[in-house]
């Protein structure tokens, strides 16, 4: 019998254990207020508390909205409203996360002078982090995570959660270089040297922490070099960036050897950039095969390759003007673009108080142009008169016709062939008649005499002529 309850009791022992590291656990909370008093208003703050703990969410929920609609004046008001948020937030879940943002941010708003509210905005940022995808996969959670971690370093500074938001910035803004470099090597590979360099440039000025930089930076002086002698400068730029802020890139030896096919010289390594590199080869860990194999079926993306040093962009990516938009005559810079000039256009917009080309030219649209093989099949129709006097004004002072204003809208294949054969077949229509009148013309003397004018001798007698019998 003993035995049996000994083992009885080593299997409850061990499903225990199992258990509690499946994650059933009681999670304490982080912030609990150990004041110990039995006001009614920290009882129900207590009570909310232990309710989260054991994930009664909706039930603890209830419990502090009570709290703050009965007790507006109370000290745990704050800490009741934050919990709220932890509450949805512990509850996760697409509805829970999203609500518990939104709870994040009214905290933010109503109590921005709070300690508790760098918390709040540690937790929006962790929100986003932990929903973001590969870098082969929609942006759109890592862009969302980039902003509010930026948000927390701009305005809490000097926050506890600053150093680990800090590592949590450059590992998003790692992946959202590995989606444009991704993107640039793409158009790299089909040919389009442009559209790669518009994008190598904008990534490796964004994201200089980028793990592959080094390697954006070489196939950037590549998509230089082949599109011709005019971007030498911008290719020797490249290789010189490369060998200058990344000297322990494997690219430097070919990168010194383009610079000094080009003769242009060769910069020295700055020493602040080798300290960073180096410091980020010690520390950068290797994962193993089996997180190799598991990473196929995860869906957040693998940042051991994020830098560990070095200070994150805090500024937000703004994409270029492309290198293959012509500058202008003037050479005058682009707005927001330095270094690139401003393309060439026929648009012009100004302010005029004179609206004499309103009122006196017609609308184009009204007077549509008359299609040019019908001008130009029947030169001799009885149109033809009829357009040249009302090209004519009263005084008889001819002037040029009326030409149509200028459309943004050119036609389609598809309405240049209909509009040819409409005009195709007005010719025909008008070769008929004409036709017609012709031979009209030449069969009217063989008509009988009977039909001809009768001499006055012929003519018979007037009606006053009495009636023979």
């Amino acid at each position: 019998m003993y035995p049996r309850i000994l083992h009885n009791l080593i299997a409850v022992a061990a499903l225990a254990g199992l258990l509690s590291s499946c994650g059933i656990r009681r999670h304490k909370y982080a912030d609990p207020i150990a004041k110990n008093t039995q006001q009614p208003d920290k009882v129900l703050f207590d009570r909310a508390i232990n309710d989260i703990e054991h994930s009664r969410y909706e039930i603890a929920r209830l419990t502090l909205q009570t709290l703050i609609n009965t007790y507006d004046s109370s000290e745990y008001l704050a800490k009741a409203k934050l919990a709220i948020a932890d509450s949805w937030f512990r509850e996760g879940g697409a509805h829970g996360l999203a609500q518990a943002e939104a709870e994040y941010k009214d905290f933010e708003l109503f109590y921005p002078n709070m300690e508790e509210a760098a918390e709040a905005q540690e937790r929006v940022c962790d929100i986003h982090y932990k929903q973001m995808d590969k870098a082969d996969r929609d942006p759109l959670h890592a862009v969302r995570a980039e902003d509010e971690c930026r948000q927390l370093l701009l305005q809490y500074p000097n926050s506890k959660f600053a150093p680990e938001t800090q590592q949590k910035l450059r590992n998003v803004q790692e992946v959202l270089a590995a989606h444009e470099y991704a993107a640039a090597v793409f158009y790299h590979h089909k040919g389009a040297m442009p559209a790669a360099a518009n994008r190598l440039t904008t990534m490796v000025d964004q994201y200089p922490l980028f793990s592959q930089a080094d390697e954006a930076l070489w196939t950037l002086g590549d998509a230089y070099d082949r599109m011709g002698d005019r971007f030498e400068d911008k290719s020797a730029a490249a290789y010189t960036r490369l060998v200058k802020d990344y000297p322990l890139s494997p690219r430097v030896p070919a990168a010194k050897e383009k610079l000094q096919a080009m003769k242009r010289p060769v910069p020295e390594a700055d020493p602040v950039a080798y300290a960073r590199m180096k410091y980020d080869m010690e520390n950068r860990t290797s994962p193993s095969k089996v997180n190799r194999v598991m990473d196929t079926f995860r869906r957040n993306p693998d940042t051991h390759l994020a830098a560990k040093g070095g200070s994150p962009s805090m500024t937000i990516l703004r994409p270029g003007i492309p290198v293959s938009v012509p500058v202008s005559p003037s050479g005058a810079a682009a707005p927001g673009a330095a270094g690139t000039g401003s393309a060439p256009s026929d648009v012009t917009i100004g302010l005029t108080n004179d609206t004499k080309e309103l009122d006196t030219r017609p609308d184009a649209r009204t007077n549509p142009p008359a299609a040019p093989a019908a001008a130009a099949a029947s030169p001799a129709s009885p149109a033809a008169p009829a357009a040249d006097v009302a090209a004519k004004p009263a005084d008889g002072a001819a002037v040029a016709p009326q030409q149509p204003f200028a459309t943004n809208h050119p036609l389609s294949e598809a309405d240049k062939k209909r509009a040819m054969k409409m005009a195709q077949d007005k010719a025909k229509q008008q070769k008929k008649a004409q036709a017609k009148a012709i031979k009209a013309a030449k069969s009217a003397p063989s008509q009988p005499a009977s039909t001809t004018p009768q001499t006055p001798s012929a003519q018979p007698a007037p009606a006053s002529a009495p009636p023979q019998n």
